[in-house]
């Protein structure tokens, strides 16, 4: 997708206008692979002057101090600090909230201080800017409602930026009864993603797609790899996965963009 990377960059005396932070997910896991491309695609299609860090970029450590391991949060955060300061980066964007949260809200007290972005956020201000828009009416009239990650929308407060995009496509979008600052956690925060359930009457995500169904959805919309993830399982469960697709908002602004 010829994506430079910071390296390039410097080699070339350039500086990019904002770093595209993969993460874990988008850089590993197949399906938030065609988010981390859908994402890239929009900011081709804006024109930003954009780089990642490749091989450079590692955990932000996230999941390891959610987890309880305080030492690798921090040996993970200095080693990303360390490369970040030295190429001079000034501002972050991000398709996952859980690196948003970190490089936001934990890095600055170890000596990161950046301007961060949530993809959402981002691309709100490229449309406010004049340099995107949203053009396509092929999603217009279905039916969707949106799920709301947890370290974006109550550990960052980030509620109506995301909503604020899914209005331009079109949609017929409707609330579950937990939304917002109520919102349901759809099971994966906290390094839970990688362990099983603990015992109980049924798993987080099965419960929170439940709280979806009932809004009779033709999409799932979230602004997380790991929500996505947990939501795509739960339709599953629900052996819905042929009436109901669970996409990021950054893949609907691409489908609507025929990108």
């Amino acid at each position: 997708m010829n994506v430079p990377t910071m390296a390039d960059m410097m080699a070339q005396g350039k500086q990019p206008e904002v770093l595209f932070w993969v993460g874990a997910a988008g850089s590993y896991d197949d399906r938030a692979k065609k988010i981390t491309r859908a994402f890239v695609k929009i900011l081709q299609q804006a024109n930003v002057d954009f780089a990642v860090l490749g091989t450079e970029e590692s955990s932000t450590g996230d999941a390891a101090k959610r987890a309880g391991n305080e030492f690798l949060f921090q040996m993970q955060a200095m080693t990303n600090i360390e490369i970040l300061n030295a190429y001079e980066v000034k501002t972050i964007v991000t398709c996952d909230p859980h690196s948003f949260n970190t490089l936001k809200n934990e890095y600055p007290g170890l000596g990161g201080k950046y301007k961060v972005y949530h993809h959402t956020q981002y691309i709100s201000k490229l449309i406010k800017d004049g340099r995107l828009n949203i053009e396509g009416e092929n999603l217009k009239g279905k039916r969707l409602t949106y799920h709301d990650p947890c370290y974006l929308g109550r550990a960052n407060n980030v509620y109506e930026t995301p909503r604020d995009l899914i209005n331009q496509l079109g949609v017929k979008s409707t609330e579950m009864k937990r939304s917002r600052s109520t919102a349901l956690c759809c099971g994966a925060g906290g390094a839970q993603m990688f362990k099983e359930p603990e015992r109980g009457d049924m798993d987080i995500n099965i419960l929170r797609t439940k709280d979806a169904l009932e809004t009779n959805p033709q999409i799932i919309a979230t602004g997380c790899p790991y929500c996505n993830t947990m939501m795509t399982d739960g339709v599953k469960f629900h052996l819905k996965e042929d009436q109901i697709v669970v996409k990021d908002i950054a893949e609907l602004i691409a489908e609507a963009n025929s990108l």
